[in-house]
């Protein structure tokens, strides 16, 4: 027979989950010991994705350049596969959550990854430069290590559309402001900026930061750990997937594929044949 008290059985139940996050009963919200009355209207919607995920608020400089980095992010047009799978997703009758969702769902390592391998890069960087190494060595070590684990593709480096990537260099300027006001400390920044010319000296031309790259120096600046990266690209891309599901729902269309209808993709298998006898049913 048991010996558990109603008590020990109650504080069992309260135990099966357990949150620094959230405080709540009956007319009490609170997060992280700060009550919703006194966030709401006085703070902005970065600085609460801030509380949420690191447990308090970040100085007025921080919010500011988080705050960048998720406006940087939030679309690059139907062209990008999770923008052109929310506005299929709303032509096939589902509900704009549904759209959404779908849309998530593809933000993987390929689309929407770079920004968490791009943190751990330059985390790797900085720990190699904690060990004794300059700069210059320390990155490309760095990167000889990056490419002999993952091949030879730089996450946050080079873009396929933009010769130069026109957010980067805008989230850069506002790093180095902040580093001027001693609201982050710049490293990561120096970091990036040193890999961009360790690129051009292999490669004999430029591979310039991208937007996964210049909001990883922010994240990284901001002390997000490199899943959290991902997790923040995924709020900032979410955005633009809302407003792409909608507006595709405002302007109609039935199960619109990922090509016209009127033009059939390159058919690359057998001529026609027929089927054996032998498989034929009797």
């Amino acid at each position: 027979m048991s010996t558990k008290t109603v008590e020990d059985v109650e504080n069992e139940v309260r135990d099966w989950w357990k949150t620094d996050i959230i405080d709540m009963e009956p007319g009490k919200i609170h997060y992280s010991g700060y009550a919703i009355e006194d966030l709401i209207g006085n703070i902005s919607f970065p600085t609460m994705i801030w509380l949420m995920t690191r447990g308090d608020l970040p100085s007025v400089p921080q919010a500011k350049l988080l705050e960048a980095a998720l406006v940087s992010a939030v679309d690059h047009g139907p062209q990008a596969p999770s923008i052109a799978i929310a506005r299929m997703a709303a032509t096939c009758g589902v509900g704009l959550n549904n759209a959404m969702a779908s849309a998530v769902n593809v933000l993987g390592d390929v689309h929407g990854g770079a920004g968490e391998q791009a943190v751990a890069l330059y985390h790797d960087i900085a720990a190699r430069m904690d060990a004794g190494q300059e700069l210059v060595a320390a990155v490309s070590d760095g990167l000889d290590n990056q490419i002999a684990e993952h091949g030879k593709h730089v996450p946050g480096f080079g873009h396929r559309f933009h010769p130069v990537d026109p957010r980067a260099p805008r989230l850069l300027e506002l790093v180095n402001e902040a580093a001027e006001q001693n609201a982050i400390s710049g490293r990561f920044g120096k970091i990036a900026s040193a890999i961009e010319s360790e690129l051009l000296a292999r490669k004999s031309k430029p591979i310039p930061l991208n937007i996964d790259g210049a909001t990883a120096v922010i994240y990284a600046e901001l002390g997000f750990a490199p899943e959290l990266a991902r997790g923040l690209f995924c709020l900032s891309r979410s955005v633009g997937i809302l407003a792409h599901a909608w507006e595709q729902t405002q302007q109609g269309g039935r199960n619109k594929g990922p090509i016209p209808r009127r033009m059939i993709w390159n058919y690359t298998g057998p001529k026609n044949r027929a089927v054996p006898n032998e498989n034929l049913s009797e």
